[in-house]
């Protein structure tokens, strides 16, 4: 089983069907903060549909398609994060997370992020890595600003959320970008 331990109070583990119960608990507590921004919140009521959720998640990885892990903080589940695709033909992998609202503010999703990006540049093998964040979304965007991601573009109308379309914001990182910054 993929764990990648971060620090010693941070670890990420490849999401699997043993972890439903835990996740879907972290979603339903976090309903309302959740639902502003993904737009699949509203379809996570039961615990089989989370279930279903990693079970695509697993079928997703055994393909390699994807890699999608859960954020342990201090032997407590937290969140979600990983590569929603990885497009071997371009050697890009795309970041998405979310994070329960207790444990924001703590810095523990830029760390995440920092090293899933350190892992798909250092053992994927990519050139790029790109995240997507709702424009209006400051939370989620300041995670690649911080880490130095390159804001690319703004795709208009790209996101259907619940009643509205949402503009999402494209950061990107290049392989020599990331190592030159860390040097």
């Amino acid at each position: 089983m993929f764990v990648h331990t971060i620090n010693e109070d941070l670890a990420l583990k490849l999401i699997g069907i043993d972890d439903a119960e835990q996740i879907f608990n972290l979603t339903i507590q976090n309903r309302d903060h959740l639902r502003e921004w993904l737009p699949w919140i509203d379809q996570s009521n039961h615990l089989d549909d989370t279930t279903t959720y990693i079970k695509s998640c697993l079928t997703g990885f055994a393909k390699n398609d994807s890699l999608q892990t859960v954020i342990i903080y201090k032997n407590q589940y937290v969140g979600v994060a990983g590569f929603n695709q990885l497009n071997w033909g371009n050697k890009t992998g795309h970041i998405g997370y979310w994070l329960g609202n207790d444990f924001q503010g703590k810095g523990i999703m830029t760390t995440v992020v920092q090293a899933l990006t350190d892992y798909g540049f250092n053992n994927l093998m990519l050139n790029k890595v790109e995240i997507r964040a709702a424009e209006a979304n400051r939370k989620s965007r300041s995670i690649p600003e911080r880490l130095g991601f390159k804001h690319e573009g703004t795709i208009r109308s790209a996101q259907w959320l619940y009643d509205h379309y949402v503009d999402m914001v494209i950061y990107g990182m290049l392989k020599n970008e990331w190592n030159k910054a860390k040097r």
